[in-house]
């Protein structure tokens, strides 16, 4: 576990449960509620979702973690959906390891997601840079966001 204690992100800590399991290292998963295999992004998308739940009040019944889509015939997931209290999609998340560099390939794969998706709100983190943008069906735009709101404010 030494190597995930020391990836620091721009994230508030989180009461993450680690478990080794014959010599290999699992994460245990609120929202999916079972442990997955430890890496680098999964790290990343474990504090970001105590980070949503703890911080934003995101409620964790509105969340899910790997959310299969159909997207030009292959099989999809998004690696963290936000649904409305009817179970609409509100929010895609992606998340990058800490040392993948947030380029234009990754928005460009999750707007590739929200072809099927529709949500209001695209997020991509590394746990170090956090972006979120507002879409505007009406005008075609995306908006910057400086922070992602919380959830009273979506």
């Amino acid at each position: 576990m030494q190597i995930y204690e020391m990836l620091s992100l721009n994230l508030p800590s989180a009461p993450l449960k680690i478990a080794d399991r014959c010599g290999k290292k699992y994460i245990f998963d609120i929202l999916r509620k079972k442990y997955v295999a430890l890496t680098p992004e999964e790290w990343v998308r474990q504090h970001f979702v105590h980070y949503l739940i703890n911080h934003l009040g995101y409620p964790s019944g509105l969340l899910a973690n790997e959310v299969g889509i159909n997207l030009n015939g292959t099989s999809k997931r998004c690696d963290t959906v936000l649904y409305s209290s009817a179970l609409v999609p509100r929010m895609i998340v992606e998340y990058k390891a800490p040392d993948v560099n947030i380029s234009q390939q990754v928005f460009n794969q999750i707007t590739r997601y929200n072809i099927v998706l529709r949500v209001d709100y695209l997020v991509v983190t590394n746990g170090i840079n956090h972006y979120c943008c507002k879409v505007d069906y009406n005008t075609g735009q995306y908006t910057f966001l400086p922070s992602v709101p919380f959830f009273s404010n979506l």
